[in-house]
């Protein structure tokens, strides 16, 4: 019987983070960019950890009122505002694009729209766990952080040296920089 209830409580957590997604998605995102079905985004993880974490934090909240410990009530609470973050974080995020322009989702901040001839150049790190940033910075002087492990990274950067080619007029062949094989697709910028 436990494992039935642990199976329907993980199945209904799993469910209402996906109506959230989804409620989430028509509210905020209208724009032509988040209609052509083409972004990068956080990975799937963090927001099935922020739905893991959440519901651990109130179970351990439940725990702690009814045996009446504070250790529990208070490990609840912190365990829930950590998977709430993580969840807020991971619908929030994304990078979203078609054709012409990119428009860059942030918490926090206000939604901006780039061409993908605002690109300037790029630098690369090399992250713990082999990942790689990918660091694109543009012509109003901010930087936008492109991950390997999030989800469309590399469908983003084929698209954005595309874009880029054609907004500045560059032939694509004459570009001796570009190497994706390398995580390499626009000059890089001296840091």
């Amino acid at each position: 019987m436990q494992y039935f209830l642990v199976i329907l409580v993980a199945g209904g957590a799993f469910g209402l983070c996906f109506l959230i997604d989804k409620a989430f998605t028509k509210a905020f995102r209208s724009k032509a960019q988040h209609l052509s079905g083409t972004a990068v985004r956080a990975s799937k993880r963090y927001g099935v950890f922020g739905i893991v974490l959440s519901v651990l934090g109130i179970f351990s909240l439940c725990s702690g009122i009814s045996q009446g410990s504070g250790l529990m009530l208070f490990c609840g609470i912190f365990v829930l505002l950590m998977g709430l973050a993580m969840a807020v974080y991971y619908l929030s995020f994304g990078i979203f694009y078609d054709e012409d322009s990119f428009l860059v989702s942030r918490l926090g901040r206000k939604q901006k729209v780039c061409s993908w001839g605002e690109i300037q150049g790029q630098q690369l790190y090399l992250l713990q766990g082999g990942n790689i940033l990918v660091e694109l910075y543009l012509a109003d002087g901010t930087t936008l952080n492109i991950q390997s492990n999030m989800d469309g990274a590399y469908p983003f950067l084929d698209a954005a040296f595309a874009g880029w080619c054609r907004q500045t007029g560059r032939d694509p062949e004459a570009c001796d920089f570009h190497d994706p094989s390398k995580s390499l697709w626009f000059p890089t910028v001296e840091g």
